[in-house]
């Protein structure tokens, strides 16, 4: 599977806490924090559901 790279860019604050769940599940912490996942189906169902929080890269394979 194809490896994605997600950073966090806007603020967990005014969120429901439903997505902060999802944000924290997914490995983020702070603003500018970046995790490398793998792109399953339930890693990019999460990343859907906090898409206006999160900025999602393809990482280059070597």
């Amino acid at each position: 599977m194809a490896k994605i790279r997600i950073r966090l860019v806007k603020s967990t604050i005014g969120a429901l806490p439903k997505q902060r769940a999802t944000v924290r599940s997914l490995g983020l912490r702070k603003i500018g924090s970046c995790t490398e996942q793998e792109a399953s189906p339930a890693i990019l169902g999460m990343v859907r559901a906090v898409s206006h929080l999160v900025l999602v890269e393809e990482v280059p394979t070597a």
